[in-house]
């Protein structure tokens, strides 16, 4: 609980046996209220693990849902639980879980809704090992990003992520895909609808067991960036209409 308000941390995992204890020992378990870890139907032991640490909210996919299907799960169980500030952390241990606190104080402090924690702001990305032709390709895709949907936001491609409760409510994530392209379709959504985004200096670390998407689908996910943040655009000039930024019923 911070300044009376819920913390719930979301663990989307597939695979993730091997690293699953040390994202988890750097959760704030004094400040976060709970931890819901969804197994996304891996074929690893990650639940037993999570079992043998101690997470109470287990839950896994008997199919695979893809990354952004495995998000959905996680959002509606944690406003399930009454979260009002829903913190995802891969639990790949490529981001450290020790930027909870601050990441979780900047929303229950009311100074933004949605917080990120950047890569790219200062020195991370390449220092923690982020491969240049990635590094060369997320810097390209947020310049153009950011043209289109006019914003300044230093990455869009950032696994680690706040929200406050208000966002989760208003944006509609379930009708978004449920591959890699989530997490741009998201964030376009939360641009559109006005709320504003914070980002915190994140040091990132890539190693053999971190997660990664391959050369195909990374030219996919980049090719569908371009699209959202091109039909944001004309959305916003009236020139055609989205289901994406319809808000969600109350």
């Amino acid at each position: 609980m911070l300044y009376g308000k819920k913390v719930v941390v979301v663990l989307p995992a597939y695979n993730a046996a091997l690293t699953l204890e040390r994202t988890y020992r750097e959760i704030p378990l004094d400040l976060v209220d709970e931890v819901v870890l969804v197994d996304d139907a891996g074929n690893d032991h990650t639940l037993e693990v999570g079992r043998a640490l101690g997470i109470k909210h287990l839950i896994r996919h008997e199919k695979n849902l893809g990354y952004g299907g495995n998000q959905k799960t996680c959002y509606k169980k944690a406003l399930e639980l009454g979260a009002d500030i829903v913190i995802m952390v891969h639990p790949d241990y490529q981001y450290t879980p020790k930027l909870i606190p601050a990441m979780a104080d900047i929303i229950a402090q009311d100074l933004y809704p949605v917080v990120l924690g950047s890569r790219i702001l200062g020195n991370g990305a390449l220092k923690g090992g982020m491969p240049l032709i990635k590094y060369v390709a997320n810097r390209t895709l947020t310049f153009i990003q950011n043209v289109l949907v006019n914003q300044k936001l230093s990455e869009y491609h950032t696994g680690y992520r706040a929200f406050s409760r208000e966002v989760l409510e208003t944006v509609n994530f379930e009708i978004n895909s449920n591959n890699f392209i989530f997490d741009n379709q998201m964030l376009s959504q939360i641009i559109y609808h006005n709320f504003e985004i914070g980002e915190v200096t994140c040091p990132t670390k890539y190693f053999e067991e971190a997660s990664s998407i391959n050369l195909k689908n990374s030219s996919i996910y980049g090719l569908g960036v371009l699209k959202v943040s091109l039909v944001h655009r004309l959305c916003k000039w009236g020139l055609m209409k989205s289901n994406l930024y319809i808000q969600k019923k109350s």
